[in-house]
């Protein structure tokens, strides 16, 4: 199938769709100018400081890290808060959304991501699932209570040649002991899961509505595939949008390669609902 076949296929569906289900990875930032850490080496350019320690991402994104070495963990996370924070979403997040909405049931938005780029993009809350939780809520690293709160009123300051955090530690308002951010991290048996647990209910309960459901997919490898395999649940109309790791088997969707603002603007250029 040529690229023209496959935009007019994925352009059909959306016409004819009731529903958008939104379905994200690291690959969806990329546009906006965020790190995807692909690789050590990627890795590594986002975050020099931490190759002179040998550190890899996986060796920071555990929760052992913020009892082992809390100024350098927060260092690594601290950073991307504030990289987070003054990220505007590509011009993709606005196609989607008007796409969205003039669906019956809207759209709804289910991403691996932590960066709260939907909701800065003008998704409502309720309507995205953030699987791994996000960036912007704290909890303990005990935890001694089954709750998050908000890192506002947390600047973190970075120095840059460390890597490490300058500013005091955030801290447990219940006990005294080190915050961690609400995000699932690998070996991870400590993450407060509840918030993320109630929105993905939501998404069940919202997926129970349409009947002629599409299913954007942005940005999901294959490395860690919990992303896809969601999309993949929700077929036959997935539309893959992925630079490197397009494919998908007919029966489920279309695979298309190119970056999320790219493949979503010759989208929207062809997407005119009720057009036969």
């Amino acid at each position: 199938m040529t690229l023209e076949e496959k935009l007019e296929k994925a352009t059909q569906w959306l016409r004819d769709a009731d529903g958008l289900l939104i379905t994200a990875g690291a690959g969806m930032g990329v546009d906006s100018g965020l790190p995807d850490f692909r690789g050590a080496e990627g890795f590594w350019r986002a975050y020099p400081a931490l190759q002179h320690h040998g550190l890899s991402f996986e060796d920071m994104a555990n929760p052992a890290s913020f009892s082992n070495d809390p100024t350098l963990a927060w260092g690594f996370y601290g950073h991307r808060l504030a990289l987070y924070r003054k990220t505007e979403p590509h011009s993709g997040f606005a196609f989607l959304r008007k796409w969205g909405d003039r669906m019956q049931y809207g759209a709804f938005a289910f991403t691996s991501n932590v960066d709260g780029q939907f909701q800065k993009a003008g998704f409502p809350p309720e309507h995205v699932a953030e699987c791994h939780g996000t960036i912007h809520s704290l909890q303990c690293i005990k935890p001694c209570v089954n709750a998050a709160w908000s890192t506002q009123g947390f600047e973190p300051d970075i120095n840059e040649t460390t890597g490490r955090l300058i500013n005091d530690l955030p801290t447990c308002p219940r006990c005294g002991k080190g915050a961690r951010p609400n995000i699932l991290m690998f070996g991870d048996w400590a993450w407060v899961d509840k918030y993320s647990e109630r929105q993905l209910d939501r998404l069940t309960g919202w997926l129970r509505g349409p009947q002629r459901l599409v299913v954007v997919e942005l940005g999901a490898g294959k490395a860690l595939p919990t992303v896809r395999r969601f999309s993949e649940l929700h077929g036959p109309r997935v539309i893959r949008i992925n630079p490197r790791e397009d494919s998908i088997a007919a029966h489920i969707g279309v695979g298309i390669a190119g970056g999320a603002a790219e493949i979503l603007g010759q989208l929207d250029s062809r997407f005119i609902p009720g057009r036969a």
